[in-house]
């Protein structure tokens, strides 16, 4: 196993995990920044460590899965789970509900797995208001311009929903410092490479180390 790979694996045992509650990570971008798709392949490479899935009301697109890509619910049942003070955040992007449950998040991190929230900024602040503590990655373009080659790119949307995207996406930038970190996607593996290197410094802080450290140290008491 070369040194990069064992540096990966701390983190996914089991003895690590003992003990341990997992941290939140909040990861939020302009819309065509590619936010997704740098968790996806994060989520593959990094053991412990998932992306929580959202529960939207919007119908699924080719491909998309119930249960895999999103939870699809009707927009009738998304009303009563606000109501019911089910979501630790949600928001209407563009049309379109998407909320992250509470009780699925504090699942998973209870049971010491680290979570990667993929939200837009006002979600974001959501969960800060909240009062729970998370590790904030705000993801940037290389430009403005990079980012409309982007949209026009993925050709499925219309001139006025990338013109709506790009303006929304001028007021969202400047939320940047409200994040812990900042990572450019200007080159997809040089970015994933990125946010890897931030969970494992997280991972290794005195605060996430601590079970396992104390587990450590015991055998070293003098019997």
């Amino acid at each position: 196993m070369s040194s990069e790979a064992a540096a990966g694996t701390q983190g996914s045992s089991a003895a690590l995990r003992a003990g341990r509650r997992g941290l939140l990570f909040i990861v939020s971008a302009p819309s065509g920044t590619g936010k997704t798709t740098l968790v996806e392949r994060l989520v593959h490479v990094l053991p412990n460590l998932c992306m929580s899935r959202s529960y939207t009301s919007r119908s699924a697109r080719d491909g998309e899965r119930d249960g895999v890509d999103y939870n699809f619910i009707t927009r009738a049942r998304f009303d009563e789970m606000v109501r019911e003070d089910a979501f630790l955040e949600f928001a209407d992007v563009f049309g379109n509900c998407y909320g992250t449950a509470a009780a699925d998040t504090d699942a998973l991190l209870a049971e010491g797995k680290d979570v990667m929230l993929v939200i837009d900024v006002q979600g974001a602040k959501q969960v800060r208001t909240r009062g729970i503590e998370t590790v904030g990655i705000f993801v940037l373009p290389p430009s403005a311009t990079v980012l409309e080659q982007r949209l026009r790119g993925r050709s499925k949307d219309s001139e006025d929903q990338i013109r709506k995207r790009l303006d929304t996406a001028c007021r969202e930038v400047g939320e940047f410092a409200s994040y812990e970190y900042v990572v450019v996607n200007d080159e997809l593996e040089a970015a994933v490479d990125r946010l890897r290197s931030i969970v494992l410094a997280e991972r290794a802080r005195v605060k996430s180390m601590r079970p396992t450290a104390d587990t450590i140290i015991k055998t070293f008491k003098r019997k």
